[in-house]
């Protein structure tokens, strides 16, 4: 007797870059806040006041200040990160079936580590881009583009300089991948299977909202060190940890609110675009019909 089957859509290496450049676009403007709240000295201004003091002195233009570096950071960290972690998924799993919540753990957290350390480079630029608006005018790098960026720290710099903060970006990069991917896959699997919801958007929302939370969860204190390393010349982490101390420990979850504002958002619109992209452009295959059987 022929075992039912049924056909169902996987995703392609590159639909994660493609997904992560869309969401970069609409979360920019939080992300900037975000940055601009971890490098100031004292935490005299909230999302709401950070938001008005830029809108006040900038413009709304200021809001996208950095976006080609937030969107070559997207190109080179994201696709590495869902490239390897859906070429692994599909090497090392059976299609159709769910893969085991450690297999997971352990897949992201390889994404997330060269995901890290390839996009490095933009993800310095990109900090310093969206950085440069609070300096003063003869302090401000004044990068045209990212490309730019990348170039003139290669020269001025020198390419060392490129990867300033890089293990830090590594590690959180791990996390984060975790976060998201690893949780996303496992909450989207006790949804479908326990709460008999379907393969579709409510689904999609909630399962990313809740790898969002996680996410931010298990990275807000490096991201917090990732950006004082690489927004400061030549500042290293004991120097940065010592420095975020004599705050206090809340010194590490300064951002906290608007991280989770803006990367429960980038984690939500991520995966609706990257499923609606696997569904109607996905690699077509047959998996069996448990359900039939």
């Amino acid at each position: 007797m022929a075992v039912p089957t049924k056909e169902i859509r996987i995703s392609r290496w590159y639909f994660g870059g493609i997904a992560s450049m869309c969401a970069a676009c609409c979360t920019h403007p939080l992300d900037l806040i975000k940055v601009h709240l971890q490098t100031q000295l004292k935490a005299d201004l909230g999302m709401a006041g950070m938001a008005k003091k830029l809108l006040k002195s900038d413009g709304f233009l200021a809001f996208y200040n950095g976006l080609s570096a937030s969107l070559l950071r997207q190109l080179t960290y994201s696709t590495t990160r869902f490239g390897i972690y859906e070429t692994m998924k599909n090497n090392f799993s059976t299609p159709g079936q769910p893969l085991p919540f450690y297999k997971s753990i352990m897949f992201a957290a390889v994404s997330g580590a060269v995901g890290g350390i390839i996009g490095t480079p933009a993800d310095m630029i990109n900090v310093r881009m969206q950085n440069d608006v609070k300096l003063a005018a003869a302090q401000r790098r004044n990068y045209k583009h990212a490309m730019d960026g990348l170039v003139r720290v290669y020269r001025e710099e020198g390419p060392k300089r490129l990867f300033s903060g890089g293990a830090m970006a590594t590690v959180r990069a791990v996390f984060v991948t975790i976060g998201q991917l690893a949780f996303y896959d496992q909450f989207k699997l006790i949804l479908v299977n326990y709460f008999n919801m379907g393969d579709n958007l409510g689904t999609h929302f909630s399962a990313s909202i809740s790898a969002g939370a996680v996410a931010t969860l298990l990275t807000q204190p490096l991201d917090v060190l990732k950006t004082r390393l690489m927004n400061n010349s030549g500042e290293g982490l004991g120097v940065a940890v010592k420095s975020l101390m004599t705050v206090g420990p809340s010194a590490f979850f300064k951002g906290f609110v608007p991280a989770f504002i803006r990367l429960g958002p980038h984690t939500i619109l991520t995966f609706v675009f990257l499923e609606q992209i696997r569904q109607n452009f996905g690699i077509v295959t047959r998996v069996p019909d448990n359900k039939k059987q």
